[in-house]
């Protein structure tokens, strides 16, 4: 059985039993220890339940209060903090990111926080065993000294090349425009406003109540424990903890324009384009396909230990948060699979 957290949704009894059957079948195939699961749909109160183990050993229960990292879905809470800091005058989306950043060394050619959020700079993502970095990094722009000195990969806008560290380099710009530190303003404009109590930076040394451990398969098809990877080398672009229920939250306050702008929101739900012209499929920090003419804004998080994602469907007002605590825990094809299994009048 489910733990269910006491907010009685507007949904159908036998909604709930089409997602709980989606739930528990991925589950069961692919041997995820923990999966919590939010949906909102409307203003109506989230529906959110968990089931299996957020720690194996000593048997912890995975509750709607779980604390899962979200990965790479932190990528758009860094486009609104940029579109924020762009609705105030404060932030050129298409200025040279080294007005922001001065430190960052010049390029071949220039980029842009824009094309930094749509991953179309030419900075490289991950080499070598970067992914699972251990070290702890005191600030964004100390971890910059990762990829600084490095050549861009292509001349931007010629091609789309996804990449955490162009991310963390926009959130650094997206600091230095606001004056105050990354975390506290995404504290203070996205998640205060959007009613969020749980989520908050990852952090390897600080005791996180509800937090679940994270685990990975054996080549075998055997689940073991899976190191706790230092992600202080990524905030902007992959350092946080949530529970599903802040996501659907920070989707629903996007809905409801208490975070951003009409135009913003559109901005950053329209497929940027090649130099060509071409579309990319992404926005600024959320892919984008469409749902039987529908838009659908979704963004996927992967680390070692964790798969997470978030679904948004904007027009019909419908988030759906999936967070597992195993790294191949298919947290995209539960969402989308639950996306179907609503009722066609919600979609």
């Amino acid at each position: 059985m489910p733990l269910l957290l006491p907010l009685h949704a507007q949904v159908s009894s036998d909604t709930v039993r089409a997602l709980e059957r989606v739930a528990t079948s991925w589950m069961e195939k692919e041997h995820i220890p923990a999966l919590s699961v939010a949906v909102g749909v409307g203003d109506a109160p989230a529906w959110t339940a968990a089931w299996g183990f957020t720690d194996l050993e000593n048997f912890v229960p995975a509750t709607p209060r779980s604390m899962f990292r979200i990965g790479s879905i932190a990528k758009t809470f860094t486009a609104v903090a940029a579109l924020q800091l762009a609705e105030a005058g404060r932030l050129d989306l298409d200025a040279e990111v080294q007005a922001y950043v001065p430190s960052f060394p010049h390029k071949k050619w220039p980029i842009s926080v824009r094309q930094l959020l749509s991953h179309l700079a030419g900075i490289r993502n991950y080499q070598g065993d970067e992914f699972n970095s251990t070290r702890h990094y005191r600030s964004i722009e100390e971890a910059l000294a990762v990829f600084a000195a490095d050549p861009l990969v292509h001349q931007p806008g010629s091609e789309y090349l996804y990449t955490t560290y162009g991310v963390n380099l926009a959130g650094a710009a997206v600091q230095s425009a606001a004056g105050v530190s990354y975390a506290e303003l995404v504290r203070r404009n996205i998640i205060e406003p959007a009613g969020i109590s749980s989520m908050r930076p990852d952090d390897v040394f600080a005791v996180i109540p509800y937090r679940a451990r994270g685990y990975r398969r054996r080549a075998d098809g055997a689940i073991e424990n899976c190191a706790l990877l230092d992600t202080s080398n990524k905030l902007p672009g992959g350092g946080w903890e949530a529970t599903a229920h802040d996501l659907v939250l920070f989707a629903r306050a996007l809905f409801n324009g208490r975070l951003l702008k009409p135009d913003s929101l559109a901005a950053m739900w329209t497929p940027q384009k090649l130099n060509n012209g071409k579309p990319t499929g992404y926005g600024l920090g959320w892919g984008l396909y469409q749902h039987q003419g529908v838009l659908v804004a979704e963004h996927s998080g992967t680390q070692p230990g964790i798969k997470a994602h978030l679904l948004a469907v904007p027009q019909r007002r419908i988030a759906i948060a999936v967070l597992t605590n195993l790294e191949d825990g298919r947290a995209p094809e539960i969402a989308r699979e639950m996306f179907a299994a609503l009722p066609e009048g919600s979609k």
